[in-house]
């Protein structure tokens, strides 16, 4: 317990003083957690741990505290990612430790990466989008926050889930694919750069397979390409009933079982040892980076408050939500300046259920505050049973306008296009639920909401729609509407936040984390059973009851994931990654790439002019692209930075981005499977800057010698 040593030290000092099963302890979360409790389900005993062993509460937390009560439930982590803004996945992630540590939790399990292979994921909404670098980076900078926000109240991070989970079919039951250029280039590295920059206390390894080997009792992946290739020093903990093996996963490089003690109880790594199939050295290997990743992170000398408080969402925490959800959600489409909502005396219908607080069959705004529970006893992923409803914001905010709403709940189209047509501008919600352990059929909105959407703006030509959704959508209605606002799940202060961007007392600046495909038929895994689902030995979809076959799911569109598909192939996106609109134009003129010739080992500054070319102050994400020499064999281009930029009306700014070619993310090279090593190939390399991946402004070019 001495603080001036370090956490090496300390860690050492504890397990030469600790028995061979209180170093098993630390292998299972429940008696690591309870380090006094000696009996644990199904009769397992271990003798009490050491005196100075904190109390560890574990939560799932990628959306807000789950399990409890008054907490903050925070938009989607898809809409922290649409924000593109690096500061505020950092003051999110020290207001989710603020609330885990008063709540006695902490150990958070978040955030959550995966690669946004397919739209159907059930998970979308938890993710941080499509590009490695932009979740990544947005991943290390809420870590940092969780991590070292509070020293006072330290809660450690685990990044989930370690990898290829990219579906909720069969997510045990199957095994990912990937070659080893794609599994480095696009599934491991969002990882590795927010290990490199964040540093989390832990990483989950995933339920399913990669190659053929469960990601818990992967050498590969856990000792490879985890802790050899990126340096990843913490410990690695499974997912919930994870493991599937005692001295495998052991060997493998996992550190610590989640939940009870199941694979790893005492009597099962005795018998491992006695047989010579473990040895206790790595036994003290997976508990001392336990400990030691729990000292880091201050655990030991911060113990957690005697009781829980109450309620834990601040005014400062509920803000802090609040401008997720105004800076995440995208304006799509704008016609003819539909938005923002102006004028005064006017009629407006907002239209949906989930704009109302009162439910319509089970629908209201706590429907979408966050991700739906798909389990008993069911509800949203964070406790949301009073969220800020768009209507009631809505109508206070035309109140101040001297104008009225009018609400239909949109359970029949006929009735809610007549409110719609008495009204000078119709407001409509759409939506769609999904949620871990099911994928989603398709990507269409819940509860006849085309149609609903189709029979409003034939009634009203002004026709606004609101989606909260937790991923891309499909709109067959998008050319009827005057305007379109992708909302995701916007959290428990999402009418506030809808309200104000509405009126534009909030300009938006959300750009897409994620492509939309204009149909499913586009998708990179459409029209391959093998590339998803998967196929079962028998080359069905199907499992039949009793089943435990392993489903293969083949990545063989290989790099080509999100907008990279959708580049390479050349097929036009409904809207593309790095999309959205603002109530103001910018352009962007004289790019200067410096140095135009480089050993590939420099940094490369991007040097560009942005301006705000109409009429209200408003933030632009600019975004750069990179294009390696053909050679390389990718795809056309890569995210290589951005930034966000504030500019009041006919101002101008010159924006530097630096490209470094050390960074984590890579950007000069890709992986040789050959060399077994990342190769930056000599050649002319393209320089893009633009407000989208499809809308690019300025380009320009370097070489590599």
């Amino acid at each position: 317990m001495d603080t001036t040593k370090s956490a090496d030290t300390r860690a050492r000092t504890l397990l030469d003083n600790s028995t061979l099963e209180q170093k098993m302890r630390w292998l299972v979360e429940q008696p690591a957690a309870s380090p006094q409790q000696t009996q644990f389900p199904d009769g397992v005993l271990y003798p009490a741990q050491v005196a100075c062993a904190p109390a560890l509460t574990y939560t799932d937390g990628p959306f807000g505290i789950r399990g409890d009560t008054g907490v903050t439930a925070f938009p989607a982590p898809i809409a922290q990612a649409a924000s593109w803004n690096a500061a505020l996945s950092t003051a999110k992630g020290r207001t989710l430790a603020d609330e885990a540590f008063r709540k006695r939790r902490n150990v958070f399990l978040g955030p959550s990466i995966a690669s946004g292979r397919t739209p159907l994921n059930g998970r979308t909404s938890e993710y941080l989008g499509e590009d490695p670098l932009l979740s990544g980076d947005l991943a290390a900078a809420e870590i940092q926050g969780i991590q070292k926000g509070n020293p006072q109240a330290p809660v450690l991070s685990v990044l989930k889930h370690f990898v290829g989970n990219e579906q909720e079919t069969d997510r045990t039951l199957s095994s990912s694919n990937i070659d080893e250029r794609t599994l480095h280039q696009i599934y491991n590295l969002p990882f590795e750069i927010a290990v490199t920059k964040g540093s989390p206390g832990g990483v989950m390894c995933a339920y399913n397979q990669v190659n053929g080997v469960y990601s818990c009792e992967n050498p590969t992946l856990l000792t490879d390409h985890l802790r050899k290739e990126m340096g990843f020093g913490g410990f690695v903990v499974s997912d919930f009933w994870a493991v599937t093996s005692t001295a495998a996963s052991l060997k493998a490089g996992l550190d610590q079982e989640l939940n009870k003690p199941s694979y790893w109880t005492p009597e099962k790594l005795k018998a491992a040892l006695t047989a010579g199939q473990i040895t206790s050295t790595q036994i003290d290997t997976a508990a001392f980076r336990v400990v030691r990743a729990l000292i880091s992170a201050g655990l030991f000398d911060r113990p957690l408050p005697a009781t829980a408080a109450a309620n834990v969402s601040t005014a400062a925490n509920q803000a802090v939500a609040r401008q997720v959800a105004e800076e995440g959600s995208v304006l799509l489409k704008n016609e003819a300046a539909a938005l923002p909502l102006g004028g005064t005396k006017q009629t407006i219908a907002v239209i949906g259920p989930t704009a109302s607080r009162t439910p319509t069959n089970g629908v209201s705004a706590s429907t979408v505050c966050s991700a739906t529970w798909l389990m008993p006893p069911g509800g949203t992923y964070v406790d949301c049973p009073t969220p800020v409803a768009p209507l009631d914001a809505i109508t206070a905010r035309a109140a101040r306008n001297g104008s009225q709403v009018v609400f239909d709940n949109g359970s029949d189209p006929a009735k809610a296009a007549r409110t719609a047509a008495s009204a000078d501008v119709a407001v409509v919600f759409g939506y769609y639920t999904e949620g871990e352990f099911a994928d989603l059929p398709d990507i269409s909105l819940d509860g006849g909401g085309d149609a609903l959407i189709s029979a409003v703006t034939a009634a009203n030509p002004r026709t606004v729609v609101v989606l909260e959704t937790g991923g891309p959508v499909l709109m067959p209605w998008l050319s009827k509407v005057k305007a379109v606002m992708q909302a995701w799940y916007p959290g428990v202060q999402q009418g506030n936040a809808i309200a104000s961007l509405l009126w534009g007392d909030v300009n938006p600046s959300g750009k897409l984390p994620q492509t939309f495909p204009a149909a499913l038929s586009d998708l990179p895994t459409a029209g391959s059973p093998r590339q998803y689902p998967g196929v079962l030995p028998g080359g069905g979809t199907v499992r039949p009851d009793g089943d435990q076959s392993i489903r293969q799911v083949d990545y063989s569109e290989g790099l080509k994931v999100g907008y990279r598909w959708y580049d390479s192939r050349n097929i036009a996106p409904l809207f593309p990654f790095g999309h959205g609109l603002s109530y103001t134009t910018f352009s962007y003129s004289t790019l200067n790439v410096t140095p135009p010739q480089t050993d590939g080992k420099q940094p490369i500054k991007v040097r560009f002019l942005v301006t705000n070319t109409g009429t209200r102050t408003g933030t632009e994400v600019a975004q750069v692209y990179l294009g390696l020499p053909a050679q390389a064999g990718e795809p056309p281009r890569r995210l290589a930075g951005w930034a966000r930029v504030t500019l009041a009306p006919n101002t101008s700014r010159m924006v530097e981005v630096v490209v470094d070619p050390t960074a984590p993310n890579r950007p000069l090279s890709y992986w040789d499977a050959q060399a077994d090593r990342w190769t930056t190939p000599s050649g002319q390399y393209t320089m893009q800057v633009g407000a989208s991946s499809r809308n690019i402004s300025l380009t320009s070019t370097f070489r590599v010698s």
